[in-house]
């Protein structure tokens, strides 16, 4: 377990504190090119300085409990490194677990689950949920379920969680990080490790430490559009799957109750028959084509007659990078899903008796700030198929970026892998960077953001930061290739 000093101090310059006061508007002003047009540089004020107790001092921290950073500090402490997690929610899985993103999308890549996905989706079993439907290739598994796998799975590896704790700043030693300065439930505290891991998502901890970064798309500046999903139960799903399925002779969902989806997009190339019942509430004026554009159902695994609503989809116009922009996001996006809701009560058969039974806890980002690294990820490496000496796992999902491009698939048996060296900067010798915020372009991103694959970059993550303390090794200077195959959780085939 990890030592807690919470006695011990450590100082904070007036410059560094004013820095972690004002890195709530960091993103807005570390690069003022990238600034959006409607928003101006933000005021600054002077705080005081303080010194802040250390609350850990430990091997790994890994900063963001979701998919990818709890995989590394499971992994991380399974290797024999004292490690804390810190996460701002109360539950670990982020979007598969508080924003009801459901079920796990196949990588589409033949043998790419690491040890740790099998892992997951065995305990699912144990757990009473069967992830397989026999016939996709998706995981169907259960938010709550998961929660408590996760926990499960911490607390057999020894791992230190600190739940409802945001990270507020890090600071630095020359080219290391020396703690991440944390908000709790009882203030302000630092904690110090020999290793920290960015699994923010947004590359928080990256950013205010200085790395290089990108957001949104290089040719229009847009992220993807944001979803605040939800969840709807009372719906009778034998007789939704009756009228989808056998009257409206829609093929594409080859799965049957109790796994089932529904979906329509009218933006894609794929025509959906419920694009018709969608269209029609946009003729009579009870939805907005906005509204209307994307609406997707599954049904969840041991939660009868409930299912996960991937939808709305935010407008573009609402940013994922603009803290403004971001929370003007969720009341339009509140608002679309009630306008959703009761639409489909009123027109889709099964929805008779539904109601909103939960609404996400987050807003799905799908991209937002990603990192510049040692190996920056193009779209070319994914037409390629590239592999690399130091790959740490290896995907195939098409590039799903919405509102910009949507790909071809690669052929099947196809797939490209992500090398170690896209999880680590020049800048900062101790961080390791997982999840959906590596080192990649926008359009690749759109590709190996999938959970299964964040989870694989963050079981790798995890072994990589534990080996690297036990070896003497910093984190930008470890080579993923050296380290034993028996301890690595992929070996790629050259």
């Amino acid at each position: 377990m990890s030592k807690q000093t919470q006695g011990f101090s450590i100082p904070i310059s007036r410059r560094d504190f004013v820095k972690l006061t004002g890195l709530a508007a960091a993103g807005l002003v570390m690069e003022g090119g990238n600034l959006p047009k409607a928003t101006a540089q933000p005021a600054k004020v002077t705080f005081g300085e303080e010194k802040l107790p250390v609350l850990y001092e430990t091997d790994v921290c890994v900063v963001g409990g979701g998919p990818s950073g709890t995989a590394a500090a499971i992994n991380a402490a399974r290797n024999g490194a004292k490690t804390v997690l810190v996460e701002r929610g109360v539950a670990l899985g982020g979007l598969a677990v508080l924003g009801c993103v459901y079920p796990f999308m196949d990588t589409h890549a033949p043998d790419s689950d690491t040890p740790y996905v099998a892992e997951v989706k065995e305990r699912l079993r144990e757990h009473g949920i069967e992830p397989y439907d026999g016939v996709t290739e998706q995981t169907w598994h259960n938010p709550e379920t998961l929660a408590l796998i996760y926990d499960e799975m911490c607390a057999e590896a020894g791992v230190d969680i600190l739940y409802q704790t945001v990270l507020v700043d890090t600071l630095k030693d020359e080219d290391e990080i020396s703690a991440a300065v944390v908000q709790t439930i009882a203030g302000l505290y630092a904690i110090k490790a020999k290793t920290f891991v960015d699994a923010t998502g947004d590359a928080f901890l990256s950013r205010s430490a200085g790395v290089p970064y990108e957001r949104g798309y290089e040719k229009t500046g847009n992220n993807q559009p944001l979803s605040f999903r939800f969840e709807m139960g009372g719906i009778n799903v034998e007789r939704l799957y009756q009228h989808v399925a056998i009257e409206l002779q829609e093929d594409w969902c080859k799965s049957k109750p109790p796994y089932f989806e529904i979906a329509e997009a009218m933006h894609r190339k794929q025509r959906y028959k419920l694009e018709e019942i969608m269209a029609q509430g946009v003729a009579s004026g009870e939805l907005t084509q906005e509204e209307a554009e994307y609406m997707q159902g599954y049904t969840i695994i041991g939660k009868n007659g409930v299912m996960s609503m991937n939808c709305p989809e935010i407008p573009v116009r609402f940013s994922a990078t603009d803290p403004v922009s971001y929370s003007k996001g969720v009341t339009f996006g509140r608002r679309m899903m009630h306008n959703i809701a009761s639409y489909l009560i009123r027109h889709l058969p099964g929805f008779e008796h539904a109601f909103i039974s939960r609404e996400a806890a987050m807003l799905g980002a799908r991209e937002s700030w990603r990192i510049k690294g040692k190996y920056y990820l193009v779209e070319d490496d994914y037409h390629n198929q590239s592999r690399f000496p130091d790959a740490v796992c290896r995907t195939a999902w098409f590039i799903d970026a919405h509102g910009e491009k949507v790909s071809e698939k690669l052929p099947q048996g196809g797939f490209y892998e992500i090398p170690y060296r896209s999880l680590v900067t020049n800048e900062i010798k101790n961080l390791l960077v997982t999840g959906r915020c590596i080192s990649a372009s926008f359009i690749l991103q759109a590709s190996m953001r999938i959970q299964p694959t964040c989870m694989s970059i963050g079981e790798a993550a995890g072994i990589a930061a534990a080996w690297g303390i036990s070896h003497g090794i910093k984190a930008n200077a470890l080579r993923w290739e050296d380290i034993p195959t028996d301890e690595r959780s992929y070996v790629s085939e050259g």
